[in-house]
């Protein structure tokens, strides 16, 4: 035995959206013993296979075209507005769990597109949310997940730009400052949920404090990337895991301490798991 010595971050875990979206998928489940979700209900394959073995039906766009007189979760993500008609025309009854940080987001850019502004999206290209955010422009505003994609000298003169909510806020301001350098006249709003953003901080600490980190996360989380880079700039050894058959002995030293966190798409009960493996070397 190597007498590890190994604790959970506690500001690890569920964001309060994804807490609300899956609380309200258990009720319908344990009440009908089924429900249909449009999309992953998390990017977490872990948590979406314990859903699913409830009953969870995960679709896509396509399915929900054939679907008709039914109950869809909407995620925490949110949808564009062309979600709602169908479901309209479906007859479809939708409980939408949608992010409150998600929905504010998405009325502030229609309101500026309804205003004419040039809107400009810092965010990944086809991620769920950064799709809803779209359909409030008609698809119209321009998506870019690095500075390096937008050809800086053919960009309008005069641009509002918004962020993706689980984007880095020390990125969107590198963005803001390279557009102003370059003569553009920015009005800028930051939209990154504070939920997500303060975790970097706290992670930067949690990573210091440990000779291992084991950093739980899906591989599909956004969060999850951007949450596992600061750890490993804080701390080199730090060790990326989808689920705890991924653990590997060799990373630990008899008497090391070990963290583990993960994204705001991490189940508490899978990153106790981790802890438990861990405790068995």
């Amino acid at each position: 035995m190597k007498n590890l010595h190994v604790e959970i971050d506690q500001h690890s875990g569920f964001c309060f959206g994804v807490v609300y979206a899956i609380e309200m998928a258990e009720e319908i489940l344990d009440e009908q013993g089924y429900l249909y979700c449009l999309g992953d209900i998390v990017h977490n394959d872990e948590e979406v296979s314990r859903l699913t073995r409830k009953g969870l039906r995960i679709i896509d766009h396509e399915e929900l075209k054939q679907l008709k007189n039914e109950k869809v979760l909407i995620r925490a993500h949110g949808e564009p507005p062309s979600t709602y008609e169908l479901s309209i025309q479906n007859n479809l009854t939708l409980i939408d769990a949608s992010c409150p940080v998600v929905l504010k987001l998405q009325n502030r850019i229609k309101n500026s597109f309804d205003k004419d502004e040039t809107i400009y999206i810092y965010g990944k290209h086809g991620h769920a949310e950064v799709i809803g955010l779209l359909g409030q422009t008609n698809n119209k505003a321009v998506v870019f997940q690095d500075i390096s994609e937008l050809d800086i000298p053919s960009l309008p003169k005069n641009l509002t730009l918004y962020s993706q909510t689980t984007k880095s806020t020390d990125k969107f301001y590198e963005i803001n400052e390279v557009l102003r350098e370059n003569g553009i006249t920015v009005n800028t709003n930051d939209t990154i949920c504070r939920q997500v953003s303060n975790r970097d901080k706290e992670l930067r600490e949690f990573a210091d404090k440990y000779n291992k980190i084991v950093f739980v996360s899906g591989t599909k989380s956004s969060n999850g990337k951007v949450l596992y880079n600061v750890c490993k700039d804080k701390n080199p050894n730090t060790y990326f895991v989808s689920n705890p058959d991924q653990i590997e002995e060799s990373w630990f030293d008899p008497n090391d301490s070990v963290g583990i966190c993960g994204a705001t798409s991490t189940p508490m009960w899978l990153m106790e798991q981790v802890r438990e493996r861990i405790l068995t070397f």
